[in-house]
């Protein structure tokens, strides 16, 4: 496909970017990505945690592709046999795949996932939109010039509307709801990248885990419960896969909901609300606290106006209200009680009474289960035999102890502004001698 281009990249060595690839990089909406950091205002607790959009989108894209190729060469024959493939519709699919990862991020808002609570809902389904409907918005509304009038789609015609089906989910051809599980599912390339991005760039060694044994074992299967093809393991790799949860787990656990970074979350939301409603006074949206839906080509371009230089330039000048304040003077507010990681019944009815004896003393009160980034215990089909005749597939966790073990987090935090941090422990203090007293 011409001439390639090559992108250092501190995690992944170097990632090659034809023509194409490059000219949709070198898009103002693809460019906007370098305005937005991979994790919000996490450096406020990790300093080192300034990395972005940009390059992570770059990294989904190099280890999709790694993905799709150790596939098609381990499985080439199972595709066509089974699946119908073709030769020519894997090359297709191998670019649309590209392109889609790629572009899946290019919809995010300011501090990523923390502001994705501020999208408004989605009248279709009365739930709110994802940054995935931005996302396949933007790319559908706004780069058909870099994308189907490309001289190299001449051959292959993919059209914006079906990167934006793959990126939303709304693909109903079978081969090519396979190929989405790179993008969003238990093995995809997405957090495959995230975890060892986040962990170089924080400096810390928790999302480590071995990509190149998880790459050389990764297979396809049928499932024997829908008969659809899924992403698999296959059983010599079942440690790179328990290597991959634990990663998981500990990110979400140390980092992801680390107590501080989460009331960074809050507070930064709460900034960006205020701006939103001074920004859209007077305008037309019945939401004036959220984003301008996804619905259409100027809903879109006044969206991707808003990026982190922006929302940090008017915090800086003042204009983000009471939040923002507290963002440029690091008054973050504290935590004052925590359940455990999995609590039980007790927990959950102590956290309730701490949240009654402090009233009004309450600033927010944070649940691991409201947190954007969500460790749920996961699965991961393990392929027993394979190429041997008499293949089964089954999952992770009734081969490893380890990953059968694990619970999903559920943890209940309450936090109040700093001026109330004594007064509110010595409150939950003498709540909990109390408890004890009656035991």
């Amino acid at each position: 496909m011409g001439k390639t281009y090559e992108i250092r990249d501190p995690i992944h060595g170097f990632i090659e970017l034809n023509e194409w690839e490059r000219d949709i990089v070198n898009h103002p909406i693809f460019q906007r990505l370098r305005r937005i950091r991979q994790l919000g205002l996490t450096d406020m607790v990790y300093p080192g945690a300034m990395h972005t959009r940009f390059e992570h989108s770059l990294g989904v894209m190099h280890v999709a592709t790694k993905m799709f190729d150790q596939i098609v060469k381990r499985r080439q024959n199972f595709l066509e046999r089974e699946l119908d493939f073709t030769t020519g519709g894997l090359e297709r699919d191998r670019v649309l795949v590209r392109l889609s990862c790629l572009l899946h991020d290019v919809g995010h808002a300011p501090f990523s996932h923390a502001a994705e609570g501020l999208m408004d809902n989605d009248p279709k389904s009365n739930k709110s939109f994802k940054h995935e409907n931005y996302s396949g918005a933007a790319v559908a509304f706004l780069m058909q010039d870099v994308v189907e009038n490309h001289p190299l789609n001449q051959n292959y015609k993919i059209t914006v509307q079906e990167i934006a089906d793959f990126l939303n989910g709304r693909v109903a051809l079978g081969r090519v709801l396979l190929w989405r599980s790179l993008v969003s599912g238990q093995l995809d390339a997405d957090r495959a990248d995230y975890l060892l991005r986040d962990s170089h760039h924080i400096g810390v060694a928790y999302g480590r885990y071995d990509l190149n044994r998880l790459l050389v074992t990764l297979t396809i299967a049928l499932d024997p419960e829908t008969e659809s093809p899924v992403l698999a393991i296959e059983d010599g790799g079942v440690h790179a896969a328990e290597a991959l949860i634990l990663a998981r787990y500990f990110m979400f656990t140390q980092v992801y909901f680390q107590h501080t970074r989460r009331a960074y979350d809050y507070h930064s939301v709460q900034a960006l609300k205020h701006l939103l409603m001074e920004a859209q006074r007077g305008g037309d949206f019945a939401n004036k606290e959220a984003f301008p839906p996804p619905t259409s080509r100027e809903n879109m371009e006044q969206y991707l106006k808003w990026d982190d230089w922006r929302v940090l330039g008017m915090i800086h000048n003042g204009l983000a209200g009471e939040h923002g304040e507290i963002l440029l003077k690091r008054q973050h507010h504290r935590r004052v009680f925590e359940t455990p990681e999995v609590p039980n019944t007790s927990d959950l009815e102590f956290a309730e009474q701490v949240c009654e004896e402090l009233n009004d003393l309450v600033s927010f009160v944070d649940k691991a289960e409201s947190s954007w980034y969500k460790f749920e215990s996961a699965d991961i089909p393990i392929l027993l035999r394979p190429g041997q005749g008499d293949e089964e597939l089954t999952k992770l966790s009734r081969l490893s102890a380890v990953v059968s073990g694990l619970k999903a987090v559920s943890r209940t935090r309450v936090y109040v502004a700093i001026e109330n941090k004594e007064e509110a422990r010595k409150k939950v203090l003498n709540l909990r001698l109390k408890k004890e007293a009656q035991v």
